[in-house]
């Protein structure tokens, strides 16, 4: 089987392509600057093709040489529906590591055209969002009536910068949160609260992580929350910037930010990949008041993910499942989260 990882030269692209070369897997390395894919590949030893997504004819001719792709070129706000479009048009599997809200409700429209081309759509095949929907599914499991699912997570790792520049170009949004099967936009640190995410009580706030979007489809809880730590200053600080969110949604003000975020470190170090672990947590409540907790420690978000993407390919190529929209556990099952568990 054939499959390409696109963005292979990215902070995070290129941890997934030395990954599958350590396991013993040869995918095309794909992206559309030749310099660094180039040098990628030849540190690799893998093939490569240097491809523009802006250019539909030459996408869809290399991806019709290819069974899968793993899409880790961001941001995929920008770049998923070219991607999507032309995997659907070649009958070609789709995963990427994206972890933003209206990507993964854009793959989910696409339901009904992935079963009739018989491929698989599955976003978040990485640290966004494979732990956190795998807990979300454990909690449906455990408690079947749950109609509130509360997640959460904790890490000391520093962001990529394809990660920082996602979450800026997200501020002039706002957060988001799920109300009774309904996806809603929110304030900026729209909600606080107490939480012991596996390494004492922190407190946390509100986020737009994409499980907002796939918990749903993971479990049909109809109202959905995700929190992490943050400082009270930053808190304030957020909620003082709603007022300004207005100026946020610009282009111009969103490439300003992008080029900041270019003079930090391209992501975590060595050091940090193998001991920045992180903690994964979800409460799940019915309307009785019954609740139930769950907590796992697993390995660094960047880590995980670099793993997480090839598990998921080579599970997809090797058990061909049925076509259509799938989120990690509706895909591999709630236990996939044991393979990135640490103690």
């Amino acid at each position: 089987m054939t499959w390409m990882i696109y963005g292979a030269y990215g902070y995070t692209g290129e941890l997934v392509a030395n990954y599958a070369k350590s396991q013993g897997q040869e995918p095309v390395l794909a992206g559309r600057n030749e310099k660094k894919l180039k040098a990628v590949a030849e540190r690799l030893e893998l093939p490569y093709e240097v491809v523009n997504l802006d250019d539909t004819v030459a996408l869809r001719q290399a991806l019709g040489e290819m069974d899968l792709v793993v899409h880790c070129a961001g941001p995929f706000e920008v770049t998923a529906e070219p991607m999507i479009d032309s995997c659907i048009a070649t009958r070609t599997h789709y995963l990427d590591i994206t972890g933003e809200l209206a990507v993964f409700e854009y793959a989910h429209s696409k339901d009904e055209e992935a079963k009739r081309a018989g491929i698989v759509i599955c976003p978040g095949v990485g640290f966004d969002v494979i732990p956190t929907d795998c807990i979300a599914a454990q909690l449906k499991q455990q408690l079947p009536d749950a109609n509130h699912l509360t997640l959460g997570f904790d890490s000391a790792s520093r962001m990529s910068r394809g990660t920082a520049k996602t979450s800026v170009r997200r501020l002039g949004e706002g957060g988001a949160v799920r109300r009774e099967g309904k996806i809603e936009t929110v304030p900026l640190a729209y909600k606080t609260r107490e939480i012991d995410f596996g390494n004492g009580e922190k407190f946390a706030m509100t986020i737009p992580w994409g499980d907002v979007s796939t918990a749903y489809y993971t479990t049909g809880i109809p109202s959905i929350e995700v929190f992490i730590p943050a400082s009270p200053n930053l808190v304030k600080k957020l909620q003082r910037l709603n007022k300004f969110r207005w100026l946020l949604r610009f282009e111009w003000v969103k490439k300003w930010l992008e080029k900041k975020i270019e003079e930090q470190p391209a992501g975590p170090d060595e050091k940090q990949l193998e001991e920045a672990f992180t903690y994964v947590w979800g409460e799940a409540k019915n309307a009785q008041g019954d609740v139930v907790t769950l907590r796992e420690k697993v390995m660094n978000g960047y880590k995980l993910t670099s793993q997480g993407a090839v598990d998921i390919a080579q599970h997809v190529l090797a058990e061909k499942p049925e076509g259509g929209y799938y989120t990690p556990a509706k895909l591999c099952g709630a236990d996939l989260i044991e393979r990135y568990r640490v103690s």
